[in-house]
């Protein structure tokens, strides 16, 4: 047969044995392109168990315990991926026909990762101690009037005083903690166990071990799968963190490869970033407003000032000079990316320098020294004046700065005073003293705003930063939280914010994502939607890093 062929091939023109050699070459290239298309057509792709994983972060962890108030946001990170939240560890919930009892049974045979059983005792003294109102906790509000009853190991009801259709969210943002660890020891001691920093796991991974420089900064702490977790174990085995002084360091560790993934991320960030990797983008119910104190500012009392501000509010320039583009703009009290948004209510919203200052013009608001717009009342002579407090993080910064040159086309002057976080968690909101306050708001996936909107909020530890008050609001906020039905929900959810965009008690801003920087390997990291950065790891079981192929 060979013998054959070459004979026959040895005939053949210079010219006819290239295009049979052409032609064979697309032959096999064809069937090698068939071959592979047809493997990835009747194959799936599946995760395989192993490998490591660092994330990077700025800070240092202190408190790894969900009963202590005031943590850090590297605490949250490791609080999510080593408790289990209440509703993870439910099998199956009982509700009343009135909605006012629910009654949840816990899964069988749960464990903390010291083998210790997981029961309603671990349940019934989290709640006990976030419900200390001395503990202060960030959940304390939430929590506050229910009653919860321990039936048996494994059951427990809550009973509320009203039906609240969102209950199941608390369950979600629950981290239980482990009453055998925790229980002899008083509140007020919490912060000097041991084991905030080897917390005893219910999550996917568990601690095993630190690491220090001599300065006793902690530069990595190691997890491993937790082999008692109570539902799939995680794909990736090593789960560990290493932390920077800094923003700077952090991006230089990313770049050396010295760590997989980092979240937190501006746009400027991403400049910055030299190795390949790829960017999730996160949405999260937050956004940033202005909240305007009428008490403190006569001047904010009236309706057509409010009305200016937020005409003379340019939302999309500072999405694109701020955010590159990369952010949602904010109208209202709810962002868009929350049930119930009803966006009929601003498309006739648009930035206008000319009708702001026609609107201040009509309204009396005259321009006087230093093109500062002022107006005599009864009592005294009210100017367009107003100081601003601004957290020291760069993207507020700038906003204000922006914000504060268009303001001072119509007339208006602003002062930015830019002060740390924690100035102004501990003295300005707590004490309301601001003319006007640069700030964010953390929502639940749910459209439950009454801690920020109800009067009854509008002082610490109220969220209602702008202290605001209307007594149809109140009404709509309470029913809104005890209505089952979701077409009269939505209803309802619309008048809301109809009224406080009437009202225009702030200036909302825009809603930033959350962008996370990880390797392109990595798989089962998918884009959903996340209420607090921590929970990005909400789904960390099904990370991987490796993967292989089934035939379908």
């Amino acid at each position: 047969m060979f013998y054959l062929f070459n004979k026959i091939f040895s005939n053949f023109s210079q010219i006819e044995r290239r295009v049979l050699i052409g032609a064979a070459l697309i032959f096999v290239i064809s069937l090698f392109f068939i071959s592979v298309n047809s493997y990835y057509k009747n194959t799936i792709e599946l995760p395989v168990r192993g490998g490591s994983y660092v994330e990077g972060l700025v800070g240092q962890p202190s408190f790894i315990n969900p009963l202590i108030s005031n943590v850090s946001d590297v605490d949250r990170d490791l609080i999510e991926i080593s408790y289990s939240n209440l509703d993870d560890l439910v099998d199956k919930y009982q509700i009343s026909e009135n909605n006012k009892s629910w009654t949840i049974i816990l899964k069988k045979d749960l464990v903390w990762s010291d083998g210790e059983a997981l029961t309603a005792d671990d349940v019934m003294f989290t709640i006990d101690v976030i419900q200390d109102a001395n503990n202060n906790h960030p959940l304390y509000s939430t929590w506050r009037g229910v009653v919860v009853e321990r039936l048996n190991k494994n059951e427990i009801r809550f009973t509320l005083k009203t039906p609240y259709v969102f209950l199941i969210d608390n369950f979600k943002e629950l981290k239980v903690a482990p009453k055998h660890i925790f229980g002899n020891i008083p509140v007020a001691n919490l912060r000097l166990s041991r084991y905030n920093l080897e917390p005893i796991s219910s999550g996917p991974y568990k601690f095993t071990k630190m690491e220090t420089r001599r300065d006793g900064f902690i530069t990595h702490y190691r997890l491993t799968s937790n082999e008692l977790y109570h539902d799939d174990l995680p794909y990736i085995e090593n789960f560990s963190f290493r932390f920077y002084d800094n923003d700077s360091d952090l991006i230089k560790g990313f770049n050396r490869k010295e760590i997989d993934g980092v979240g937190a991320l501006t746009q400027s960030h991403l400049k910055y970033i030299k190795v390949g990797h790829k960017v999730i983008t996160i949405n999260l119910p937050r956004y940033y407003a202005i909240f305007l104190n009428s008490n403190t500012t006569p001047a904010l009392q009236y309706l057509s000032v409010r009305k200016a501000l937020n005409l003379a509010t340019d939302k999309e320039k500072l999405i694109k000079e701020v955010f590159d583009d990369k952010t949602i703009i904010m109208q209202g009290p709810l962002p868009p990316n929350i049930r119930g948004y009803d966006q009929q209510l601003f498309t006739g919203e648009r930035f206008s320098l000319k009708k702001a200052a026609q609107l201040l013009d009509k309204a009396g608001w005259t321009v006087g020294e230093e093109n500062v717009r002022i107006k005599n009342n009864k009592k005294e002579q009210l100017r367009l004046e107003f100081d601003v407090i601004v957290p020291e993080i760069p993207f507020l910064t700038k906003t204000v700065e922006l914000i504060k040159e268009d303001w001072a086309r119509i007339g208006v002057k602003l002062n930015p005073i830019v002060l740390n976080t924690n100035d102004i968690g501990n003295n300005v909101i707590k004490t309301r003293n601001y003319q006007m306050l640069v700030f964010g708001n953390i929502l639940k996936k749910n459209p439950d705003i009454f801690s920020f909107w109800h009067s009854s909020e509008r002082f610490y530890p109220g969220r209602n930063l702008a202290l605001y008050e209307d007594k149809q609001v109140d009404q709509l906020l309470s029913s809104i939280r005890q209505d089952f039905s979701n077409h009269s929900r939505n209803k309802k959810l619309s008048q809301l914010q109809q009224i406080i965009n009437d009202d225009k008690p702030a200036i909302f801003l825009f809603s930033p994502n959350y962008l996370y920087a990880a390797p392109k390997n990595l798989r089962g990291f998918y884009s959903y939607f996340i209420t607090t950065p921590a929970q990005r790891f909400e789904k960390i079981s099904q990370w991987h890093l490796r993967t292989y192929r089934k035939f379908q």
